[in-house]
């Protein structure tokens, strides 16, 4: 049986999130895994930042964090309150980055066993317009990735 050490749940504080929030509290209580939580700011592309004042961007992206920051405190006591009591520890952080690659970094820098990750269920044109961080995930993962449907 292979036993994971630490599992790493990525969420955008979703439905879906909340749903493999669940999942993750699990595998890592009957683990006894740590649990590491993040979630990733999107940065702007070179494109959208070029037209705004350096100045500008930077107070935008320290309100962002701020913001998931307090998103980030609020998820964690809400789905894992009574993780030390369960028998495993969590932490968490939030990471600018470009969505899927700073997941992928941030799971081999906590040196993830497992990730876990919320689905939005997106399907046809709206797949194809917008694409799935999920799949690319799943694709380009060196570690086994469990996907939740919300």
């Amino acid at each position: 049986m292979f036993t994971y050490k630490t599992l790493m749940l990525a969420t955008d504080f979703s439905e879906g999130s909340a749903k493999a929030a669940q999942h993750a509290a699990s595998l890592a209580q009957l683990c006894q895994a740590r649990l590491h939580v993040v979630h990733v700011i999107t940065e702007l592309s070179d494109k959208r930042r070029r037209r705004l004042p350096a100045a500008v961007v930077e107070t935008f992206v320290r309100e962002i964090e701020t913001h998931a920051l307090e998103d980030m405190n609020h998820f964690v006591e809400q789905h894992f309150a009574a993780a030390e009591a369960q028998g495993y520890q969590v932490t968490s952080d939030v990471v600018l980055g470009a969505d899927y690659h700073a997941i992928l970094e941030e799971a081999t820098k906590v040196g993830a066993d497992l990730l876990v990750m919320g689905t939005h269920g997106r399907t046809g044109i709206e797949k194809v317009l917008v694409g799935s961080t999920a799949e690319r995930i799943v694709r380009n993962a060196s570690i086994p990735v469990l996907t939740v449907r919300s």
